[in-house]
């Protein structure tokens, strides 16, 4: 039997959703300052289960709950459901609140607290106007956040659908779970982020650290390369160095060496244009004109020294594969298609128009894949008229033509 939120007897119930992988001190935070400006006789923290718009691994769901339970246990005005994580079907929010509000008391007022970046988002959620009439919405912020812009909208959804939102300004916000999970990644310290139980809870049980990461020189190289990367991109070298991963077992390629690529195939890829080109000369680097138009096309080329020189390698195939993994090249080896490739289809990637094609291909056919993935990146550049390095069309003609 599901337990059910003891929610009588209170005048005023605030909903704090979320993933919460892992939950924070910027939700705790933010959840308290509502509590007390509003005068919230109680926070219902609940974790998202299948959420419409946001992919969830199933696997952390008892995590996830467990973690919101640890940081919210020494609050008497906090409580965690698991209403969303029991749910078979995907979760909106608009069944949430349906569900909880005969469990209120009749005078009882329902608010909801998300992030701006949701209430800008609101009018694509599945029947909103029902929803800005069911409760009242508490829009967080961090500072520096555009207010200006955020309260036109506001503005607009008052007016329109005469929805009751507030807004509040919560300096915390400013940590992110993204970041967090990264930190744990690189076996950084995430201490003072997260509440005391809620960082051991992560460490028992090695949560966001895959079996590979644990490896001594995975570890030290994801602690260098941390730094260098924005939150999004260090993700998107975890999901690149898993994908190759793969692919080099599919493959019958050194799989450890294919993990370290992929980590690194973006190590130079944050640095602003100005100071590639400043590090491309430092290095030796070619700046021919193809990357003076488009400057990021240095990032890969550059990326090759940076390996050499900030992470000690000297692998000639792990070389090549970060050096060629944007543009391709004529007569690519098979650790360099497997590179390649993992950019492409990692798990983290954004949708983009031919991605589930050469997901098919990749474990059946390399060579189709590389294919499938050099038209549709010359296509969609051309469309953009942006310039196409000859490296790729070059690459492409040799498949083809193999």
């Amino acid at each position: 039997m599901r337990h059910e939120p003891k929610l009588k007897g209170y005048k005023k119930i605030a909903i704090m959703g979320g993933t919460f992988n892992p939950i924070h001190n910027g939700h705790l935070v933010a959840a308290e300052a509502v509590r007390e400006e509003l005068g919230i006789d109680r926070v219902l923290f609940i974790p998202t289960g299948k959420p419409p718009h946001k992919s969830t691994d199933p696997m952390y769901n008892e995590h996830r709950y467990l973690m919101t339970v640890l940081a919210t246990a020494e609050n008497p005005f906090f409580e965690v459901s698991r209403i969303e994580l029991d749910r078979d079907k995907t979760s909106y929010t608009i069944d949430t609140v349906k569900e909880l509000l005969p469990l209120c008391d009749d005078d009882c007022t329902l608010y909801f607290i998300t992030g701006a970046d949701a209430i800008e988002q609101i009018l694509t959620w599945k029947d909103p106007e029902e929803l800005l009439k069911l409760c009242e919405f508490v829009a967080v912020t961090r500072p520096g956040y555009n207010k200006k812009s955020l309260m036109s909208k506001i503005d607009n959804i008052r007016e329109k659908y005469r929805g009751r939102i507030r807004l509040v300004e919560i300096p915390a916000l400013s940590i992110s779970s993204t970041d967090i999970r990264n930190r744990a990644t690189a076996a950084m310290t995430i201490r003072y982020l997260v509440p005391d139980a809620v960082e051991q809870y992560i460490r028992k049980f090695s949560l966001y650290r895959s079996e590979h990461s644990r490896l001594p020189a995975i570890t030290d190289i994801n602690k260098r390369l941390y730094p260098l990367l924005t939150p999004k991109r260090f993700k998107h070298t975890q999901g690149v160095a898993s994908e190759a991963y793969r692919l080099a077992q599919r493959y019958g390629l050194d799989k450890e060496k294919a993990y370290i690529a992929g980590l690194l195939h973006d190590c130079a890829k944050c640095y602003s244009s100005e100071e590639q080109l400043k590090l491309c000369k430092k290095y030796g680097v070619k700046v021919d004109k193809y990357i003076k138009e488009q400057p990021q096309l240095a990032h890969s080329f550059l990326g090759e020294k940076l390996a050499q020189d900030l992470f000690g390698v000297k692998d000639e195939e792990v070389l090549s594969s970060i050096k060629y993994h944007t543009t391709g090249k004529a007569d690519m080896s098979m650790f360099d298609k497997v590179i390649y490739i993992a950019d492409c289809i990692e798990p983290f990637r954004e949708p983009y128009e031919g991605l589930e094609e050469i997901r098919s291909l990749a474990y059946k056919d390399i060579n189709k894949a590389m294919i499938c993935a050099l038209e549709h990146t010359i296509e969609y550049n051309e469309k953009k008229g942006a310039v196409i390095h000859p490296l790729s069309k070059e690459a492409l003609e040799f498949l083809k033509n193999r």
